[in-house]
């Protein structure tokens, strides 16, 4: 019997109209948003989470980050659409398989972002300015970057940085120094484990695919691994104590290692992580102990006593 694997069908156009809509808001990656409620952090640790008027610009901000995201995305599967069609997943991106041609996929960027931008500007100029600095760092990762060993992986973490900081810009509220650590450290932690399940997930296939994956070995992302559990775990504990409203919230940790532990169980022992977004939103007891640390931040922000 041969061991020659079947060809993959080539890319096909859109099949009618409905088709062709799927195929913008696929092209859109609208599961990856979740990645910007990193804006809505500034709210609830600055103690304004009751205010329904920042509520409303944070709500924007998402919006904003929402589209620029989304340009970013189309751009970068414009970009890497022949790579992306040897790929196992990415060959059924919308642009990928055919079904979104490059020319609307660019039409739709501009709208994107024109929308965004006049969504941030409606909260502030600094908002548009945060944006165009995400998209700055996102376009030199899909240009440069993304294919420099390690520094790929910090300009991904620097893109929820940008996302840190415009949450407190729509709500004119200062910088956390401390929030920025810890969104370092987790963004930086989901990175190099992201790096690992792909090794897992495609070996040899990975690196053909995707050549920045050659440079890494199992080892030395194991050892990424270990240096941001720690940094993350660390910051969290410290932010408790030192940085949040109340030191109350120091009883949140157990939660936050219980979902760090199981992520990296998630990626080492059953073979996942290469999605993180998909591999945190259908893990039930990952879920379940985010809306318990969600509900249980709530009520110590709520009936805690402030520090002095």
């Amino acid at each position: 019997m041969s061991n020659v694997p079947p060809l993959e069908p080539g890319p096909r156009g859109p099949q009618g109209p409905v088709d062709l809509v799927l195929a913008a808001i696929q092209g859109m990656r609208p599961k990856q948003w979740a990645k910007n409620v990193f804006v809505v952090a500034a709210i609830l640790f600055s103690m304004n989470f009751q205010n329904i008027e920042m509520w409303i610009k944070v709500a924007a901000a998402f919006g904003t980050f929402s589209m620029f995201s989304s340009a970013g995305y189309l751009f970068n599967d414009a970009r890497d659409v022949e790579a992306d069609r040897k790929h196992p997943t990415k060959r059924k991106r919308a642009i990928a398989s055919g079904r979104l041609p490059m020319s609307l996929a660019y039409v739709e960027m501009a709208v994107l972002l024109a929308a965004g931008a006049a969504l941030g500007w409606w909260v502030s100029p600094y908002l548009v300015l945060i944006g165009a600095l995400y998209l700055a760092t996102t376009l030199s990762y899909s240009f440069y970057f993304k294919h420099i060993v390690i520094l790929d992986v910090m300009f991904i973490s620097a893109g929820f940085l940008w996302r840190a900081a415009a949450g407190a810009v729509a709500i004119d509220v200062g910088i956390s120094p401390w929030l920025m650590t810890c969104t370092a450290f987790v963004s930086l932690f989901f990175g190099f484990n992201k790096r690992r399940g792909e090794l897992t997930l495609m070996e040899e296939q990975a690196r053909t695919t995707r050549k920045i994956l050659s440079e890494y070995s199992h080892d030395l992302v194991v050892e990424f691994q270990a240096v941001t559990t720690s940094g993350t775990i660390i910051s969290y504990a410290l932010y408790c104590v030192q940085g949040s409203p109340t030191p109350w919230l120091l009883i949140t940790l157990p939660i936050v290692c219980y979902c760090i532990f199981r992520y990296m169980y998630l990626v080492s022992a059953r073979n996942e992580g290469g999605a993180p977004d998909e591999t945190l939103f259908k893990d039930m007891p990952i879920l379940a102990a985010g809306l318990l640390y969600g509900l249980t931040v709530l009520g110590v922000l709520v009936l805690a006593p402030l520090k002095a």
